[in-house]
């Protein structure tokens, strides 16, 4: 049965990277902006770990970006919600640069569009670790528009992460739509393939594939971009 909605992953999937390749750049140009602000900068990367470590852990009843900045506060102090905007400049300017540490393919877009024109809905279901702001420009920087995306889920608007199965439950409710009319295309096996213990339909993109635990993945549809849509046109 063809899915009447399509849920894409970001980072790694429409947007190509290597995670560890962003993450020591991403880090190094946030240290940079608020080193002079007073944020020692090891102590600074171990305060967002800790922050991104509760959103991953939020149970839903407070948005992430809540969690994320109380968890930040213990370690910096209250200083940090008047610091905020040293953090919104970084997104809006500084985090630009970090599109070099990212690919790009076309077939990205391709397929966005590809699956559209066959009357499919489409979501952006990226871990809602960033603000908007940086999750729009990953977003751009893939070729993309957010406008192509009917949804698409950022700190400020959810409060689960992946891989937490609620998170998908969340979405699909938002989306209203059953968990097995939905299709979860994604490059992390833990984080967008446990969507199929929920009854959705996955497919894994294996351009830059996440496997930490090593899983066999021979049960899931997988491929690249060409191999994605000609696999939703066998449904």
């Amino acid at each position: 049965m063809k899915p009447k909605v399509v849920l894409f992953d970001l980072d790694g999937t429409l947007l190509p990277m290597d995670q560890e390749v962003f993450t020591k750049a991403y880090f190094s140009a946030l240290a940079k902006k608020l080193v002079p602000h007073g944020y020692e900068g090891s102590a600074l990367v171990d305060a967002i770990w800790q922050g991104t470590a509760a959103m991953v852990k939020n149970d839903g009843r407070e948005n992430n970006e809540t969690v994320f900045w109380k968890a930040f506060s213990r370690i910096f102090g209250e200083k940090v919600y008047g610091d905020k905007e040293y953090f919104d400049e970084f997104y809006e300017v500084d985090f630009q640069d970090i599109s070099k540490a990212c690919g790009y393919n076309p077939k990205a877009a391709w397929s966005v569009k590809a699956i559209k024109d066959k009357g499919i809905r489409t979501a952006l279901a990226t871990n809602p670790i960033f603000p908007a702001i940086a999750t729009e420009s990953r977003v751009r920087w893939a070729g993309l528009d957010v406008s192509e995306f009917e949804l698409y889920t950022t700190y400020e608007n959810i409060g689960f992460c992946k891989p937490n199965p609620k998170y998908y439950l969340e979405i699909i409710k938002r989306l209203n739509v059953e968990p097995s009319e939905c299709l979860m295309v994604g490059n992390d096996v833990k984080e967008d393939m446990i969507a199929k213990t929920l009854g959705m339909k996955v497919f894994l993109l294996t351009d830059c594939i996440i496997n930490k635990n090593n899983e066999d993945i021979s049960g899931y549809p997988n491929g690249d971009f060409d191999k994605l849509v000609e696999y939703i046109n066998r449904l």
